[in-house]
């Protein structure tokens, strides 16, 4: 199976969630083109603003130590169904991979899974190529 053995690190990195407010814990495995692998878990704070998702946890794990191109993110939730990214972590995903070849593999568990490219889970994203200069009044 090709994302066994990322379904399998994003179910271990669940087991460090800090999530004593919701006690909804997901682990997330992110594939970086380099072929390392980086995970990450969601991290509660009683302002639930300051809480991290374990995706951007991922992420962010990665791009701190260098890793611009992405393949894949797996996301194993506490849940009984597919869990997607949220909003924010949607678009921090859109900053640093490829809309038609980045695979989101959503896993319950290593036989139960579903997979769709990142394009397919966000249209129509705020992207770089939003961003125009402002011209003087």
């Amino acid at each position: 199976m090709k994302y066994r053995e990322l379904i399998v690190q994003a179910a271990a990195a669940k087991e460090s969630a800090y999530a004593p407010y919701s006690n909804f814990r997901v682990g997330a495995a992110l594939l970086a083109k380099s072929g390392r692998i980086y995970t990450g878990c969601n991290i509660e704070n009683v302002s639930f603003s300051a809480t991290n998702c374990a995706e951007r946890t991922a992420i962010f794990k990665a791009v701190s130590e260098g890793e611009r191109e992405f393949e894949a993110i797996v996301i194993n939730g506490d849940n009984h169904d597919y869990l997607a990214p949220c909003g924010i972590c949607r678009q921090v995903l859109a900053e640093f991979c490829d809309f038609d070849t980045f695979s989101v593999i959503l896993a319950n568990d290593e036989e139960d899974y579903r997979v769709m490219t990142l394009g397919e889970l966000f249209p129509g994203p705020f992207r770089k190529e939003d961003l125009k200069p402002c011209e003087p009044a």
